[in-house]
Parts: structure tokens; C-alpha cells; sequence
């Protein structure tokens, strides 16, 4: 891992004005963290989230943070592209771990 490539992510993260990231936090799932992420990846508003490709904005992630990120970061981005996506999203389908891989589910129950 790179250090000033992880330091530089941070450091533009913090510089995130919170107002401007507040919109974001009403996708479940998306905290603080989470809305700071997407505004570094370009995300403004939910709307902006619409039918964008979840894994794409992840390997985007890790790429600026320098190295993997949490599985879960993916796992959220796919439940909030859905929530944006959808203009009546199932209340069932609004809880991150749904959107888990296969094996990562089978994982979680078997436990």
C-alpha cells in the first residue's frame, strides 16, 4: 500500500463539506463514511446513483484509497444503486446484506 495514495484519499475525504453529503445519508446503509466515499467518486445525489455499476465504483474506491476496502463497501454501494435506481424500492431489499455474494451469504448463515 502506498502511503501518500492512502493519506491523499484522506485527506480529500475529510476536506468533504457535511451539508453537501447529507442527501446521501438518506440510501440505507450510507452513514457519514459511506457519503463521504461516494462524494470523493463523483456521486452528488441519489439520483446521480441511478443504474451505475456497483462493482465498478468499489474497484474505483480501492483504487484511490490505495487498497482493497471491505467487501461490505461493495455490498452497500449495490443495495444504494438499487434504492436510487428503483422508483418504489422493496423495503425488504434495503438492508446491505442482501446484496452479499453467494459464498459470502452462505458464510454469514452457517454461522
Amino acid at each position: 500500500m502506498n502511503a501518500s495514495t492512502l493519506q491523499s484519499y484522506e485527506t480529500r475525504r475529510k476536506a468533504v463539506p457535511r451539508d453537501a453529503i447529507r442527501p446521501l445519508m438518506v440510501i440505507p446503509g450510507i452513514g457519514l463514511s459511506l457519503a463521504a466515499d461516494l462524494w470523493v467518486l463523483g456521486i452528488r445525489t441519489v439520483e446521480s446513483l441511478k443504474d451505475r455499476n456497483p462493482e465498478l465504483l468499489y474497484r474505483k474506491l480501492c483504487k484511490l484509497v490505495g487498497r482493497p476496502v471491505d467487501r461490505c463497501v461493495l455490498y452497500t454501494f449495490r443495495c444504494a444503486v438499487y434504492f436510487a435506481s428503483e422508483p418504489n424500492p422493496d423495503p425488504d431489499k434495503l438492508k446491505w446484506w442482501l446484496w452479499m455474494d453467494e459464498p459470502a451469504r452462505k458464510k454469514r448463515r452457517n454461522r
